[in-house]
């Protein structure tokens, strides 16, 4: 029986919902401002689904706020990061590109390079970098937004195979992640590594190229699901209009061109009932962009419902029923679209309501694997190098296990993005399968246990040190539900709580002081060996054991 099975055995029998991928769901909280408990677990709820896992530093200082005030703490857009910095070296790169007269240590994102092997070791770089921000980010929503941006707006660098193009697709939703969507669309429209992706950049008006104008109305803005639609003959339409930009590069810098743009008019069909009038001067290309931008978003019913039922299944859950339509999506809706398409409102109103601190709502969601691999770092405060290529190995390490278990940052598998975010009806539980799980436990296990070694510097979870993050480790019913607060958001029952610490943290003995006596034996001796590695082993088998249970996979 699963979490929320368990908690509609207390509901009473409702109306069996209108979507065949609803589910058993019956949740009817709705947006009226939160006003219930305000603990360290509505706290890790709230910081789970809005950062990458739930410090325990980061649950106290935002538990000393009211709910309304950390939620606007928390939305607010990290300052611009550092570019990433060259740290890898010159093999097998051309001799006199530009790419060789980048010193190590300084940032290649301002010079050009046309050449493969440059670009590869430059996306590799970008991503590592990128990964850094999420396991050192700030106490703000950025990162946890700007990769829900990247799979709305997805790209695949390795099919673009440009380090500038994906830095600057990062910087660009950095820059936009909080601000106005329709702002957003239209700088996504043209951005170097969407152009480069669905092939923007050679949209003529001799051989207008469909992919952009398809995905802009069929995934970027309108959805699938709006009945009526728009038409086939309105793809091929604003693919003419979209004629014209292009990429200089060898400058890496956008352009137009006004002689391949198609500056007859184009007329779409009833769903939009409109005609753009063709231009041909130099400004022709942000001209009809701006009417084609106009003319999608004054379908504002179904641009709004589509982008909230986005935000909907990344934040909170991946089913929306009749009741959440009713309460939550719809008004929310309606709030984007009165508001002027501005996101952070939107998601003010949905962290502060009921609904978000629904007990329904909170540990239903699998992590995804970016969550569960970057949360593990940062809840566990695992310590990286400062800097230099031994920093980028330790953190290209966690972004490669991420892509093992299917998620793979700068590269979603297609343009519709991560597909445990639309597939029904698995959608989430598609993250765990019997390739992926065991992956999710080695990769515990292996920085629990032994930590992974690259060039004589080790990452490893030190959980001595975690412990004593806590308030009164030396009590091992207090070292548990602390623990537990910070890496569960499920609760153990008392039982299964009193078997773990028995077999583990008293090595089967009954007594609670068996573990406090050897917790003080090394506080007080820190110098002995015998004494910290007798706490130390039980203590990495206590973390790896919590870590392993199905309850660790859920946020």
């Amino acid at each position: 029986m699963d979490r929320r099975s368990f908690f509609l055995l207390t509901r009473k029998p409702i109306a069996a919902p209108d979507r065949p991928y609803a589910g058993l769901r019956f949740i009817n909280s709705g947006l009226t401002p939160y006003s219930g408990a305000w603990t360290s677990a509505e706290v890790a709820h709230l910081l789970k689904r809005t950062m990458f896992g739930a410090k325990k530093s980061d649950i106290d200082h935002f538990l000393s706020m009211p709910v309304s005030q950390a939620v606007d703490a928390l939305l607010n857009i990290s300052p611009a990061p550092a570019p990433p910095v060259k740290t890898y070296d010159n093999t097998g790169i051309a001799g006199g590109d530009p790419e060789l007269t980048v010193p190590d240590g300084s940032t290649w994102v301002n010079t050009v390079t046309r050449d493969e092997e440059a670009n590869e070791k430059r996306v590799l770089s970008w991503k590592s970098w990128w990964t850094s921000l999420m396991i050192n980010q700030d106490r703000s929503i950025t990162e946890k937004l700007i990769l829900f941006w990247h799979h709305h707006f997805a790209t695949e660098a390795n099919m673009y195979r440009n380090g500038i193009a994906g830095y600057r697709h990062y910087v660009l939703l950095h820059q936009l992640a909080l601000g106005n969507f329709k702002q957003l669309v239209r700088a996504v429209t043209l951005d170097l590594a969407m152009l480069r992706y669905l092939n923007g950049w050679l949209n003529i008006k001799q051989a207008p190229d469909e992919n952009y104008a398809r995905e802009l109305q069929e995934l970027f803005t309108l959805g699938k699901e709006n009945d009526p639609n728009y038409t086939e003959p309105d793809v091929l339409a604003a693919a003419r209009v979209l004629t014209g930009w292009t990429i200089d590069v060898e400058t890496e810098t956008l352009m137009f061109v006004p002689e391949r743009h198609d500056s007859t008019s184009k007329s779409f069909s009833s769903f939009y009932g409109t005609t753009i009038a063709g231009r041909s001067d130099a400004t022709a290309g942000d001209a009809e962009l701006d009417d084609l931008l106009n003319m999608i978003f004054n379908k504002k019913v179904e641009v709004s419902e589509f982008i909230v039922r986005k935000l909907y299944r990344w934040f909170c859950y991946y089913t929306i029923d009749a009741a959440t339509e009713t309460n939550v999506i719809k008004p929310l809706a309606q709030q984007f679209r009165d508001g002027n398409w501005e996101i952070k409102p939107v998601l003010a109103r949905l962290f502060k309501s009921e609904h978000f601190f629904d007990a329904l709502n909170q540990g239903c969601l699998i992590k995804s694997p970016v969550d569960l691999t970057v949360g593990l770092c940062r809840e566990f405060n695992v310590v990286f190098p400062t800097g230099g290529n031994d920093a980028y190995n330790m953190w290209a390490f966690v972004m490669d296990q991420a892509g093992h278990m299917q998620q793979y940052i700068g590269d979603p598998p297609g343009v519709s993005g991560w597909p445990a975010y639309y597939q029904l009806p698995q959608f989430h539980e598609m993250w765990i399968t019997s390739d992926t799980l065991p992956k999710r436990n080695i990769f515990s296990d292996l920085l629990i246990v032994m930590g992974y070694m690259r060039d004589n510097v080790t990452l490893k979870i030190d959980p001595v040190a975690f412990a004593k993050t806590l308030s009164n480790p030396g009590d091992p019913n207090a070292l548990m539900n602390d623990s537990l607060a910070i890496l569960y958001r499920v609760p153990l029952s008392d039982a299964v709580k009193q078997n773990i610490k028995k077999q583990i943290l008293l090595s089967n003995q009954d007594s609670d002081h068996y573990w406090t006596v050897a917790w003080n034996n090394h506080v007080n001796n820190p110098g002995n060996d015998t004494y910290y590695q007798t706490v130390n082993m039980r203590l990495t088998s206590f973390y790896k054991y919590l870590m392993n249970l199905a309850e660790y996979q859920l946020s």
